[in-house]
Formats: C-alpha cells, structure tokens, sequence
C-alpha cells in the first residue's frame, strides 16, 4: 500500500474560511462517490460550518480525562479501523491532550498517511514554527501551538485560503467568527487591520516561495533549461571593486518596481589561487546585499561571462545587472570584456543592463590576488604568437615587392618574439627567436632558400638577432613574473592586514573567519578541528560550507596544522604549494579566535566566582552583624519571659510577645531575600508565566507595611499582563517596603498602573531623600544600602531582588526622580492585550491557543478545545501542582517564591548544550 496525499489548506489568520472550504471540498468529493470521512473537525459554534457538516460521515472521537475534566480527541484507531479513502483532520498544529496517542495532532496525520490514507487538513500561517518570532513582532502574541514547516511543506496540494482584512473584520463584526460578547475585543487588539494586511502578505510570501521550490524541482526534473520569468530575479555580477555597491542599490530598486522581486548578487573567482577581489570590499557587499533583502553567492570560474550565465539561467533569473568596464580604451584589443560577452549569449529571454558608475574607463590596475600562473587563453596566445607568427609574418614579407632589407625584417621579427614574452612568458618568445632566425636565414639571407649563408655579416646579424631575442624574452618575462609576484604579494598583504586587525580588535568570529578563509580560496567547506592528545579522535571546534563531514585532516583536500593537535581542513579542490603561506596565517588566526573565545568563557566563569566570593564573604558579614540583631532581641525576650525573678504584667508580657514577633517578622524577612538573592545568582529561578491582573496581585504585596502608610492606584481597565504571580508579589513588597522605609513621617508611597503600547509600569512613588543619578544603578546591587541607613534596617538584598525577579519575568526595574523630591521605582512589564484565558495567547476561537495545563514532566500542554474566556474559574484552571510546573492559583501571597522553590526542589528542566560535530 502506498502513501497517502496531503491536502493543506493554509490561512493567514483564524475565520478565513480553512474549514469551510474543506468541508466544501469534502461534499464534492462524497458526490463523485469517494469514500470520505470526517476524523476530527472543530467548528467552533459557527453556524455556516456547522451545516456544512451535514451529510458527512463522522467517526467517533476519543473522550480523555485530563485535570477533573472530559475532553475529546481525534480516534487514530477508529480512522485507521474505518479506512475510508480521505480524511479530513481539523488544526493540524493542535497539540493533543496527555494521555492521547501522540503529543501533536500532525504525528496523528502521518500515522493516517503511511496507512495509505489521503488527508484533508488546515493550519493557519501563525502556526509554522520557523514564523513563530515574526508573528510574535507583528501581533505581540507567541504561538503556543506549532508545527514544523517541513510537515507542510511535505504536503502534496497547499491551497492558500486568501480573504482581504476588510472582507476578515466585516466577518467579524456580522458575528461569524466569534461570540458578540468577544468581537469587539478581537477587532481592537489581533484582528487590527495592520496585523490582518502583515500576516496575509506573510501568508502569500511563504506559498510563493512554495511555489518556485515546486517550480524549481520540476524544471530540474525535466532539464529545461530556458529560463521561466515566473518572477523578477535580478541577478547582479560583482568583480570586488568599488562599482559593486551602486549595482546592488540599482538592482535593489528594479527589484521593488515589481512584486516578489529578488536580489542575488554573485561573484565569480577563478580557480587558479586566491580571489582577485578586496576581501575588505566585498565583505562590504554582502552585508549591503543582505541588508536590502538579497542573497551572496560565491562561485568559482575560470570563464566567468560563461559562469555568470550558467549561475543567472540556473537561479531562474530574469535580469542581469553588470557595470560599464573599468578597462581603458586600448585595454578593448584583448577582447570585447564581460558586459559585451554576456550581453551577446544572454539570448532573448534574459535582459542585461549595463549600468553607468563613477570608475568606467579608469583602469582596473593590477591583480590584487592574481598567481604567477598565467591563463589558459594567455597561454595558448603566446604559443601561437610564437610559432606559427613568424610563419605568417615570413609569408606577408615574400610576397610584397617592396625591399626593406635584412635589418628592418631582424626587427619585425623581434617584435613578434616580444610580442610572444608578453602573452606567453620565457618558452614562447624562445620558440619565436628560433623559428624567426631560420626563417631570416632562408627567406632573406643571401643565399636565398637555403640554410646557408654566404655574407658572414649576415652570420653575424642573425646571431646577434637570436641573441638579443632571447635577452628581450628573458628580461620580459621576467619583468611580467615580478609583476604578478608583486600583485600577490599585495593581495596577500592586504588579507593578512585585514584579518589581523579584525582579529585583533574582537570582530571576527571562529565561524566568520572559516567563511573568509572558504571564500578567499574558492572552496566548497571549512573546518577546524583539534583533538586532545594523539591517540584521542578529532573534534569539530566549527566549520562553513556545505561539505562539513570531515573526522579527520586527512579526509580533507587541503589541510593545515596547527600546533600539535589541531589543523584547518579544506574541503573542493587541491591548493598550489604557494597558497599554503596565506592559508598557514588564516589556520594560525583561526587557533586565536578560539582560543580567545575560550578565554572568554573561562574569565567569564572566573567572574562568576568572583562574585559569588564576594556574596559569600557579604553573606557572612550579613550573618554576623544583621541577622543577630533580630536574634538577639528574640533571645532577650524570651529569657525574660522565662525568668521567675520578676512578675510581669499583662502590659509586659504582651510588649514581649510583641517584640518576638517582630524579630521573627524581620529574621524571615532577611532569610527570604538571602535564599532569593542566592537563587537568582546560580540562576535557579524558574518564572511561571501566566496572565495576571495587577489588582489581584499588587494589593497582597502590601501586607507588610501598615495600612495607612500606601496608597493605591491601579485602573480597573488595565490590560492583563505576563507574570509569575510568586515573583511579582515579592518584587512590589520589596519596593514598597524600601519606600515606606525612606518615606517621611506623614508622607504615603503612591503605588500607581498605567499602560503604555505593549507594556505596563506600576511606579512606587516616595516622597525621601531621593538617590543621586550617579547611585541609582548603584542601589541594584546585592548588599549595597545607600546613605546613612542603620544597621538592622537590612542586608542591602531588597532592590536586587525586586530587580532580579523582574527581570526573569522578562521585565526592567529603573529608578527615576520624583518630581519635587524623592525616588520612583518604575516596574515595566509585559502587557496582554487580548481577553482570552488563564493561558491564552491567540484570539479565541479557531486556531487560538488554549488554556494550558501541565503535563508530569512539565512540558506546557493544550488541553482539548475549550471555550474561549475559561479564566482561572473554567476548565484546566492555572491551579495546578506546583510539581507540575505551574504557579498555583489561589492568593498571591501563598505562590510567593514559588519558582525559586520549584527550582530548589528540582523541577525545573535543565537544558544542558551539546557541541554538535562537523556537518551536524
């Protein structure tokens, strides 16, 4: 039994209409006598959706107990049972409930697709996890529910289901999407006109690129080679020079004028050496490349019109976009140049603009990466030149009358030997000499047509010829050798002066440096590896390219070593001996930025314990001076109660208790910051983030301070904000209680809420002695207390933690003055602009996050689908186990601590980093 297909339907928001148009699609095939069924479709009270499921087979749902409630699920058995031909399998991003038989409902599709099953299913675009963080940027809300792109793009039919946000919001507001009481909630906040336009042009972007790998895949699989202009590829050819960045702005702007347009710029390296480019320049350009939206592509060619056109035909491009020749008027009798060249093979289906730059006509001057090696076409000139020249140049001269005697035809030949040392260096120009001095002997030496000579002056002047023939090829070919060493030598200079300074001052990184080192001298891969001792294997420290399997420096085709136990393994083609200098200083920078990057570990693991000295030795300053304040008074106290020498009163008695309980009051105070302070430095907070209101939190921080020492502020309308409910509450008791502290007698701290964009501050406003801008960083620190404070008043732990717990609720904690004198804590925080549940993070409804339990291994699970609008009252409540990994629900005060406990106890997972070997 083969494979079964899969159809996805893909929307760009919840209420497009995915499901309807797969029941839709279900009823035209049950009337072309297929077998279809329904596994599992949600539709979510609407009642055009409901109707549509009429008349279709439904197979049973699975019914699981989960937390004290009943949810159902799609029966894989019974669809597997049932066998119908299609199936069709609602939200395929659905995260099922624990006990099911797989975690995500995608898992439950290929099981009914490797049974021979075709599926029908939907997900709506915000679903994909590689989209997860631009969705997050354009709504302000992270999607829960995911599934990998690789699943949809798998699918064998993707069919966009495409509405306007006009056309959405107009669904909406009729009441076909969601509940009245939930519209006008949803319009304000996901389904905004702006978030609607950005997540369809997202949609159409990514079934586009959909489409041209579909494209691609077929014109591969059937060779054809023309080229389909299905959309503006703008292909734009870089030499290294200076002229590249005003190509890559012009092409960036034929790429606006139409829609999809894309940019991809590429340079063409021989393959005879180092590249013949800046290293410098073109780094410049492939950041400009990529900052406009394109792509950099590095492709090695000893032809490269003929490389250009092969790389612009396979990439599908439509336009070619070249700059006017650097090369000066005589430089055009070695050939018409590549802007001419590619201009006349492009053929019709390929345009080519020449664009006009600020360096046409100035020369291109040296190489400034070019071997001694000269090239083929140089090569083949010279040879050429040199023997069948003075063929031809004997021929021309035996047939004219004119009589130019035998010293001016030395000199026509001489310059053809010349002509030969330029081209093709020392072996043509000899080759030149002596075809030119037998040719002089018989065509011109008296007697003519014999290889004798009778003048012994012309004895002479032919040995004097080939004489100073041979002196001239040597000496130019030996000026042209010194001019490409020179040009080598600069390129080299200039690569090894810029890798040294950027190495120097921090800027390249191992991964960077390998990427240079790949495109420098064309090669397909980099790796450097090291190994511990000689008979341990060798490891990957990092690699580029896509070739990046290499276990040893022997496996590669080039490798350098460094040191005893490491190398730099290339991987394409074998380098000449001469290239080995240049790559020997790359290996050689390459072992620094690691050992850098070590280094760098390793200060940081060393001012980690600096720190943590310095607490410890603050720790036991706190513990011999401040915790024994309140224990002594608790000693006195209770051995005066215990005394039998004195009758005390029931004044007394009750001054006593009084006094004990104040001093375990501010013990337990001092403790908690202790533990709370250590948790934060070994990084064991744990926060368990769900949607709070501040009025339910705010107000149960205020216990520790008396009644009428606070006022409170905090609007009823205030958006619901992202907290650890534990953590919040322990960071506002601690800045209040720091501002009742420096408060005035008389004076009340204002604690005040407001929203601003996506976020919500809550200000904790004295009226003190206010902290001077240069200490209000100052004051965040662990046993740090500004001023005068007496001992006794605390350990200097209470901003800390208050900034600590903030922070690893993804908040800031800042310190601003009062206007008319004081200090204002201002405490940022994340803003939930939506009116879902406990755990909600989408719109409700269809494709919307549900709210979210925990599973025993503390993985975030869905639940089922449940209304939209179970707060904390409904169904899987956020009261859970802590051991779950869920803050509990009930009074604040109670879940105070919470993650840090959760994390002391060992729930927290830790989420240890492997170095994944070459390749992987």
């Amino acid at each position: 039994m083969g494979r079964g297909k899969l159809r996805i339907y893909l929307g760009a928001a919840p209420g497009v209409g995915k499901t309807y148009a797969m029941l839709s699609e279900a009823h035209r095939r049950v009337e072309r006598g297929t077998d279809c069924v329904v596994a599992f479709v949600e539709h979510h009270d609407r009642p055009r959706t409901e109707v549509m499921l009429h008349g279709l087979e439904q197979t049973p749902r699975r019914e699981l107990d989960h937390r004290g409630s009943r949810f159902t699920e799609m029966d894989v058995d019974a669809v597997l049972k049932r066998a119908p031909a299609v199936a069709l399998v609602d939200e395929l991003a659905h995260t099922n409930v624990p006990g099911s038989r797989n975690v995500k409902r995608w898992q439950d599709v290929e099981e009914l697709l490797a049974a021979g099953i075709d599926v029908v299913s939907t997900v709506n675009i915000q679903h994909l996890e590689s989209l997860g963080d631009v969705v997050e940027s354009i709504t302000g809300v992270r999607q829960r529910e995911t599934v990998p792109d690789e699943v949809v793009r798998r699918a064998d039919q993707i069919e966009l289901v495409d509405m306007s946000p006009e056309a959405l919001r107009r669904r909406m507001a009729h009441g076909n999407i969601y509940r009245p009481d939930k519209v006008d909630a949803a319009l304000s906040n996901y389904f905004r006109p702006g978030n609607l336009t950005a997540l369809r042009e997202l949609a159409l972007l990514w079934v586009a690129d959909r489409v041209d790998a579909y494209l691609t895949e077929y014109r591969s699989e059937h060779r054809v080679s023309k080229i389909w202009g299905s959309r503006e590829r703008i292909v734009v050819g870089l030499t290294g020079g200076p002229e590249g960045r005003t190509l890559i702005r012009r092409a960036a702007r034929l790429a606006e004028k139409g829609a999809g347009g894309e940019v991809l710029a590429v340079y063409i390296a021989r393959s005879d050496g180092l590249t013949s480019a800046s290293p410098k320049e073109l780094a410049v350009q492939r950041t400009l490349v990529e900052d406009l939206g394109g792509t950099f592509h590095h492709v090695v060619g000893d032809d490269i019109p003929a490389a250009l056109l092969d790389f612009a035909r396979g990439a599908n491009a439509t336009q070619i976009v070249l700059g006017s020749s650097r090369r000066k008027a005589w430089q055009y009798v070695f050939g018409p140049g590549v802007g001419a060249t590619v201009a006349r093979e492009s053929g019709p289906d390929l345009d080519v603009h020449i664009v006009t730059h600020e360096e046409v006509a100035k020369g291109r001057g040296l190489p400034v990466a070019r071997g001694a090696r000269l090239g083929r076409s140089r090569i083949v000139g010279g040879r050429l030149t040199g023997v069948g020249g003075p063929v031809l140049l004997a021929l021309l001269l035996t047939h004219i009358d004119a009589d130019l005697g035998i010293a001016n035809d030395m000199l026509l030949f001489l310059s053809l030997t010349v002509a030969a040392a330029l081209l093709g260096g020392l072996l043509p120009a000899l080759a030149s000499a002596a075809f030119g001095s037998l040719l002089l002997n018989y065509y011109f030496a008296p007697p003519l047509h014999r290889f004798t000579v009778s003048d012994p002056k012309n004895i002479l002047a032919i040995a004097v010829f080939f004489g100073v023939a041979v002196s001239v090829a040597s000496v130019v070919d030996l000026a042209a050798r010194r001019t490409h060493q020179a040009a080598r030598l600069r390129a080299e200079s200039e690569i090894l002066s810029f890798l040294a300074g950027s190495v120097l001052r921090g800027e390249t990184s191992l991964e960077a440096l390998l990427e240079r080192v790949r495109e420098t001298f064309g090669m397909e891969s980099a790796a450097l590896l090291e190994r511990t001792s000689e008979v341990d294997p060798w490891t990957c420290a990092g690699s580029v390219g896509p070739r990046q399997r290499v276990g040893r420096p022997e496996d590669a085709d080039v490798d350098v070593p460094v040191g005893a136990h490491m190398a730099l393994a290339l991987s394409g083609r074998v380098l000449p001996a001469e290239d080995r200098r240049v790559l020997a200083a790359f290996a050689a920078q390459a072992a620094v930025v690691l050992d850098r990057r070590r280094l760098k570990s390793e200060a940081d693991q060393a001012r980690a314990l600096a720190e943590g000295n310095r607490i410890r030795t603050a720790l036991l300053a706190a513990v011999s001076h401040d915790l024994r304040t309140p224990l002594a008074g608790i000693k006195a106290a209770v051995s005066s109660l215990r005394s039998d020498d004195v009758e005390w009163s029931e004044e007394d008695r009750a001054e006593l208790l009084a006094g004990i309980e104040d001093g375990a009051d501010r013990l337990d105070h001092l403790v908690g910051n202790l533990l709370d302070m250590s948790r934060l430095q070994t990084g064991t907070v744990t926060p368990l983030i769900r949607e709070v209101d501040l009025d339910e939190v705010v107000p149960m921080a205020l216990g520790g301070v008396p009644e009428d020492s606070v006022e409170l502020e905090i609007p009823e309308t205030l958006p619901m904000v992202a907290v650890d409910p534990g953590l919040l509450e322990r960071s506002v008791a601690n800045l209040v209680e720091n501002a009742v502290k420096y408060s005035p007698p008389g004076e009340r701290v204002m604690v005040a809420a407001s929203a601003l964009a996506q976020r919500v501050e809550v200000r904790v406003v004295d009226r003190g002695p206010g902290v001077p801008d240069d200490a209000k960083d100052r004051i965040f620190e662990p046993f740090q207390r500004y001023g005068d404070a007496p001992r006794g008043a605390g350990v200097g732990l209470g901003l800390a933690v208050a900034r600590g717990f903030a922070e690893a609720m993804s908040g800031t904690l800042d310190a601003e003055d009062t206007p008319g004198g004081g200090l204002t804590m201002v405490l940022t925080l994340r803003a939930v602009h939506h009116g879902g549940g406990a755990a909600a993070e989408g719109p409700a409804g269809e494709g919307a996050p549900e709210p979210v339990g925990a599973d025993v291994d503390g993985r975030a699970v869905v639940p089922g689908e449940i209304p939209a609008g179970a707060g904390a009252d409904g169904p899987a409540a956020a009261t859970v186990d802590r051991a779950a990994g869920a803050t509990a629900g009930p009074p604040a005060s109670e879940a105070a601590g919470t993650a840090a406990t959760a994390a002391a106890e060992g729930a927290a997972t830790a989420t240890a980093e492997r170095q994944a070997p070459c390749g992987a």
